[in-house]
């Protein structure tokens, strides 16, 4: 098995920075319900406009973050 996966080619480096950062982006959406549901003049500000919401919060958010936001707070 081993000699097998020695004759793939390495993975691109950015598959390996995204699986990198996958569990702290995991936990900052988590992190970011959480406290939606807690605090409902938070989800008001999300809703309203969720990127300056973010912004104002500290988070710096990318197109996936609010992509799975958007989605999350909808339901």
């Amino acid at each position: 098995m081993g000699e097998l996966l020695r004759l793939l080619r390495p993975v691109p480096a950015g598959w390996v920075s995204a699986a990198q950062q996958l569990p702290a982006a995991r936990r900052s959406l988590d992190e970011i319900v959480a406290r939606a549901e807690a605090d409902q003049a938070f989800r008001a500000a999300l809703v309203a406009d969720l990127e300056a919401a973010l912004a104002q919060e500290g988070y710096e958010p990318d197109r996936r973050l609010l992509s799975e936001l958007e989605r999350r707070l909808a339901e």
